[in-house]
């Protein structure tokens, strides 16, 4: 074994002697054998990939035999650590790194621990022992420990085994063989091009619904669901499929040959005779691309109806030459005029009925709609942090010709999913904050997509108005705005790819010891993507959450689950419930209706600040997360018709707020945010989780507000609730507060005020 590893370091001494100072530059595959090893291959790296490789302690046994000590001798282990300094210093060493694949990041990381685990090991291995002392003695010369020493980097760094392989995983330059069942099928790909308000959607929908059978995927919960409701008006039967929900239009809960789902749900091995891809430009969407590029490479239709801007048709022609396809391209334009006007809104003053402000904050929402309040008009808010029932209820104050409300106030959350009766949309400001591809936030002047997207809400075809106007609100924005409205959206260079389940748990078998955030950083590193048609998605947020529940004990499938949750890391409130939610999984505890309802301040108040109303719908986002998790997970999360329907509540209770928002403008200028009820409260929540869980019990499920369910059940008598309503008023009239309809406490909803006229905090609010 010693005369072994003597002429082994002497042919390597003869190498390094004859290599030429040019070759030790020059990026290459060499190969080195090594005693007890196989080939080892170095590899073209991204820039800085091996900072995401951390090394995997070595601990000795305490019950290994020092064989070497018994041979040669216990080591001076001052000496010893002057041998491994001269060893690591040497210039041929770090060469024969650098041939193996061990970068200068992965040697500075490989030499500590190989000098920390040489001098704190009691018991070496034993040809290492062997080979240390004969350095000592002056017998062998320090280069005859690096195959030892390569041994040990191979120990704390198993990815120098197996980088092949992880390449071979991570190669994503044909993402069109990944679907074997779509390529087996003579596909016909229709585009509908044209752009917003042109009718192309119908006319896709119009072959969806006489179709035998058929699939609708859209971006958006609330565009699947009118597909799902005007199906089944026309008589088509549908179904829908969200993340967070489950309909059938069959009563009996038997599957319908139509589906509306949203993009990321598409099934991709059910056949359908017709698919229609609503918004097919997201393909380009940094977070979300991948979805449609799996819908569009991946679906299992005869026909496949495709739906978005004219930039998209290159980058389509260019996916349908790869699946071998061709490309039909249909042509539409938009159906009512557009008109830019020559003059600012400068002011609040000008507004008129019909008009959009539209705003890219929420803090501009805010002070927007409390301004126009102040001048006498009634306001209608729409921003995407609201719950679609909430959306939907302010859209329909808004377009009813008999309400009193005409303008609209809304975030680019209009852009699509809201049928809306807009005259004129006002654009706040030119500019929008963004996400970039590396996950990072900017701020810059709004593109020409979603310029034209918005503005295009302006006189819809089949509404109120016939003629569409826009304008900005800033006289020095209004060039800016022209100038953008006059080009075209720049075509589509690539789509979104990411890697799924298999993939990751194809790197954590080769890489065991890595956690799940660090497998997605290799992952994305060492990933090959044809940069002519694809780019890789951010995967900041998997990271987040993968690194938030990183220390909670989950098998893979289920934690890369968890991760793909679709949360807004930005609400502390809704992180702090999904760690919670991981620990339960954890330890193989339901997360039941009692439970959640104790953590979400459960029954729910009207908000009475606009900090209220926030948590309110970070409680309604933790909500959604119980449902989609009940999905996944329906042993663990058996409560869903129960959360379902205090949702519906909590959507009803939002909804009352935001009607009311400029009042909870002006109460967060004085007043304490009181949304959660107080340990009075506790003795009725009980008895409601009660009354929810026998009547969830019975027929699947209830439905109304709490007093209409009383009256339905036979508990309250309207003579017994007027009473109680006569009592209220006499009760606040005492005490100097007003009539029951004035104040936000109202006795039905739970709410009861100490002496201080101050709640309490919850512990479920996390304060």
């Amino acid at each position: 074994m010693l005369v072994n590893g003597h002429r082994w370091a002497r042919c390597c001494r003869t190498v390094l002697n004859t290599v030429q100072v040019a070759s030790r530059t020059a990026i290459g595959v060499r190969r080195i054998l090594v005693p007890g090893s196989t080939v080892v291959e170095s590899y073209r790296g991204k820039k800085d990939d091996s900072k995401l490789f951390t090394p995997i302690p070595i601990r000795p046994s305490p019950d290994d035999i020092n064989v070497g000590a018994e041979l040669t001798g216990v080591l001076d282990k001052a000496e010893m650590l002057k041998v491994i300094l001269k060893f690591s210093n040497r210039k041929e060493i770090k060469f024969l790194c650098l041939e193996n694949g061990i970068d200068s990041n992965l040697q500075q990381q490989a030499f500590i621990s190989f000098r920390k685990y040489c001098l704190e090991t009691d018991a070496l291995p034993a040809d290492l022992h062997v080979v240390l002392s004969d350095i000592l003695q002056g017998a062998g010369h320090v280069d005859d420990i690096f195959p030892y020493f390569l041994r040990h980097v191979k120990q704390i760094f198993p990815h120098l085994e197996c980088m092949d392989d992880l390449k071979k995983i991570s190669d994503l330059r044909q993402p069109a063989n990944w679907y074997p069942n779509a390529r087996g099928m003579n596909r016909k790909v229709i585009f509908h091009s044209g752009p917003t308000n042109s009718g192309k959607t119908y006319h896709a929908m119009e072959r969806f619904l006489t179709a035998k059978s058929g699939v609708y995927c859209g971006p958006l919960k609330l565009l699947a669901s009118e597909v799902y409701n005007k199906s089944n008006q026309r008589g088509t039967p549908c179904d829908l499929v969200t993340g967070e929900e489950r309909k059938f239009a069959n009563a009996e809960g038997k599957a319908s040959a139509h589906v509306a789902c949203t993009v990321e749900m598409t099934s991709i091995n059910t056949p359908y005779e017709v698919a229609v891809i609503d918004e097919i430009q997201l393909l380009k969407d940094v977070g979300r691309g991948w979805a449609w590029s799996r819908a569009f490479l991946g679906l299992m239709a005869e026909e496949i109806h495709v739906c978005g801007e004219p930039g998209t048709v290159d980058l389509l022609q260019k996916l349908c030459e790869t699946t071998h396809e061709s490309l039909e391209v249909r042509n539409y334009k938009r159906l009512t005029p557009l008109h830019i006007e020559d003059q600012a809104l400068q002011t609040l003053d000008n507004v008129l009925p019909g008009d959009c402000i539209v705003c890219f904050s929420k803090n501009d929402i805010y002070a927007v709609s409390r301004e126009i309040e102040a001048r006498g008009k009634e306001v209608a808010v729409i921003y995407g942090g609201l719950p679609p029932g909430t959306k939907l209820a302010q859209a329909a104050k808004f377009n009813d010709p008999n309400n009193s409300c005409k303008v609209l106030v809304a975030t680019d959350a209009i852009g699509m999913g809201l049928n809306l009766s807009i005259r004129r949309v006002i654009f706040y400001s030119m500019i929008k904050p963004t996400m970039n591809q590396k996950g990072e936030k900017e701020m810059d002047t709004i593109s020409v997509s979603a310029a034209l997207q918005i503005a295009g809400r302006a006189g819809r075809y089949g509404m109120k108005w016939e003629e569409g106007y826009v304008t900005t609100f800033k006289a020095e924005d209004l060039p800016t705005l022209k100038g953008i409205l006059a080009q075209t959206p720049d075509p589509l260079a690539q789509a979104g790819l990411h890697p799924t389940a298999d993939m990751i748990e194809l790197y954590a078998y080769h890489l065991p010891n890595a956690t799940l955030s660090n497998l997605m950083e290799i992952f994305v590193s060492l990933s090959t993507v044809d940069d002519s048609l694809y780019f890789m998605c951010n995967t900041e947020d998997f990271k987040f959450l993968a690194e938030t529940i990183q220390h909670v004990p989950l098998p893979l499938r289920a934690r890369y689950i968890f991760c793909c949750a679709p949360i807004n890391r930005n609400m502390p409130f809704v992180c702090s419930m999904f760690l919670k939610y991981a620990r339960r999984y954890s330890r193989n505890e339901p997360v039941t209706f009692d439970w959640l309802c104790n953590q979400c301040g459960w029954p729910f108040q009207l908000p009475r600040t606009i900090i209220d109303l926030v948590h309110l719908e970070a409680v309604f986002d933790v909500l959604d997360l119980y449902l989609w998790l009940s999905y996944r997970f329906p042993d663990l999360f058996p409560d869903e018709k129960l959360v379902r329907d205090i949702q519906r509540e909590l959507d009803d209770i939002i909804q009352q707020g935001v009607f009311q928002i400029t009042k909870l403008l002006k109460n967060s200028e004085t007043a304490v945010s009181t949304n959660t009820p107080d340990e009075d409260s506790f003795v009725m929540r009980q008895k409601k989780s009660k009354y929810y869980r026998e009547a969830g019990a019975g027929a699947g499920g209830t439905r109304g507000r709490l007093t209409e369910r009383l009256l339905a059940q036979g508990l309250l008598t309207p003579a017994m609730l007027q009473e109680l309503k006569q009592e209220w008023d006499q009760q606040a009239k005492r005490t100097g507060k007003g009539g029951a309809e004035e104040d936000d406490d109202d006795p039905f909803d739970g709410g009861k005020k100490g002496s201080s006229g101050r709640r309490k905090m919850s512990r479920g609010k996390g304060k």
